[in-house]
């Protein structure tokens, strides 16, 4: 015999084979939630992907270094030739080709969270040793120049170099501040040499500069990783969202499967149920009647009266379940025809009065006069009557009074109004006594307790017709029940077509 879990609806009605789907979905959704709440943890989450971004940055604008270096070096060629310039543009070529080797193999190979450190340090050195190139530039000298050119060249070069340097590498935080430290390192030597007002000046113009694009390389990679932590708090929104997705497909899937299985149940088992009853129900019926001799022992008579009690309250417990699962099956059915609510109300009003003489309890109606023919389901409206004044018998105490109405609504509309001067129901036991097999407290220590199906199949049977259910209650204080038709159900009366004259035969004319 097969130990694994069947998965046939008819057997049963939760799915146990894909357990470990919803368990993995949930685990999912709360490492995705957790994730979103810990989205403010700093900026390590995002390092790998800024020195990506940098990486990128340095190999597309790999091209400009070299072509700065080369008008640099024609400017100050031009100025005053000397092969000091030639070497240090080789310096700064080498250099340059260093750190394009460093981000390309940055690019070719899988970081890891736990390398991201390592990297940055690296790429950090590649833009000291640029700054190390532009630092020998800056001690750079022109003894034959004359007057102030060769410092405004040599000014205007790092100037440059500087926003350069700023506009490719803002990604990698504190690169400009790294790279320029040694550039002013060698102004400061310089200055601290020659004590000379034009290089004082020079050095602070650097400083300052060297500080000003520190702050806004900070204030855009700042704005970067805020653009960023959005965008990883969207994706994981919409891997929640689909993530929640498949757990309510999941969800519905098993619903349907649960709601096939309830319908074959029910649809198998009814006869079987109500055959064995009709049994019950008959025997038990002749035995209590003593229709085929007198039974000697008075108890076995009452048992049989238990009996054939017990069996009425399970076939109509059944008939119920059958009609609240055919209504939510959408296989409610209605024939539909011309009635009068009134005479309907009528005959279930004298339906119910031997119950109410019982127990001693009025029963006063208040009708509409020549009220029009609705057009409704016979059976349904007369069953949706007959169940609200049954609760109605059933919880008004012993010589109380029930009072059912037949009229116009507002919309013009028509309703039938049932109210009883019992107990009532809590405000907040409203929605239980609304929901199927629901019951209130009241009707829980009653000694007629009931199903809970009555007012969830009125509610379903109105609203096959389009129409609405209105239960209104105070505890100690009564209750009352409103089954409203629509206006659109109410059939117009149209006047007869007066006779209209004969029209004459035409005459034939022959040419």
């Amino acid at each position: 015999m097969s130990s694994g879990v069947s998965i046939s609806t008819d057997k049963i009605i939760v799915d146990r084979s894909r357990g470990h789907r919803n368990k993995a979905v949930s685990k999912t959704v709360r490492a995705t939630r957790e994730r979103l709440q810990l989205s403010n943890s700093g900026n390590q989450a995002f390092d790998r992907d800024m020195l990506a971004m940098h990486v990128n940055a340095v190999l597309q604008a790999a091209a400009v270094v070299p072509l700065f270096i080369a008008l640099v070096t024609a400017i100050g060629m031009y100025i005053s030739p000397s092969a000091h310039l030639i070497a240090w543009a080789l310096l700064m070529l080498s250099l340059h080709a260093i750190n394009l080797l460093l981000a390309r193999r940055f690019s070719r190979k899988e970081i890891a969270a736990a390398e991201t450190t390592k990297w940055r340090r690296r790429l950090l050195l590649a833009q000291i040793l640029l700054g190390v190139g532009w630092a020998t530039f800056a001690l750079q000298s022109c003894d034959a120049c004359g007057g102030d050119s060769f410092y405004f060249y040599k000014g205007a070069v790092l100037l440059f170099a500087i926003s350069i340097t700023a506009m490719s590498s803002f990604m990698l935080r504190q690169g400009v501040l790294v790279g320029f430290v040694p550039v002013i390192a060698a102004l400061l030597f310089r200055v601290a040499i020659s004590r000379d007002l034009i290089d004082i000046g020079l050095t602070a113009i650097c400083a300052i500069a060297v500080v000003f694009f520190h702050f806004i390389c900070d204030r855009l990679y700042r704005s970067n990783l805020t653009l960023m932590s959005y965008q990883s708090e969207k994706d994981d929104l919409i891997a929640e969202l689909e993530v929640a997705k498949s757990m309510s497909d999941e969800a519905r899937r098993r619903a349907e499967e649960a709601n096939l299985a309830k319908s074959r149940f029910l649809a198998s088992m009814s006869h079987e149920l109500r055959t064995p009853l009709n049994a019950i129900l008959g025997f038990s019926e002749v035995m209590s009647s003593e229709v085929l001799g007198p039974m000697p022992n008075p108890t076995y008579r009452e048992y049989a009266g238990d009996i054939h009690r017990s069996g009425e309250h399970l076939l109509n417990l059944i008939n119920e379940i059958l009609d609240l699962s055919r209504i939510e099956a959408g296989r409610y059915d209605l024939n539909e025809e011309t009635l009068s609510l009134l005479e309907v109300a009528e005959d279930c009003i004298g339906m119910v009065q031997l119950r109410a003489r019982a127990k001693n309890i009025a029963i006063r109606h208040s009708f509409e006069n020549e009220m029009p023919q609705v057009w409704a389901d016979e059976k349904s409206i007369r069953q949706v009557i007959l169940n609200l004044l049954s609760n109605a018998v059933k919880f008004t105490q012993q010589g109380g009074e029930i009072s059912v109405k037949v009229g116009w609504t507002a919309g013009g509309g028509q309703y039938v109004a049932i109210k009883d001067n019992g107990p009532g129901i809590p405000e907040e036991e409203i929605p239980i006594v609304l929901s199927a097999f629901g019951q209130g407290s009241i009707a829980i220590k009653s000694a007629e307790q009931g199903t809970g199906l009555g007012l969830p199949i009125v509610q379903a049977i109105l609203a096959k017709h389009d129409g609405q259910f209105v239960l209104r209650s105070k505890l100690r204080e009564g209750t009352e029940v409103i089954a409203i038709l629509p206006a659109t159900r109410v059939m117009q009366s149209i006047p007869a077509v007066a006779d209209a004259p004969a029209i004459e035969k035409r005459r034939r004319s022959f040419a």
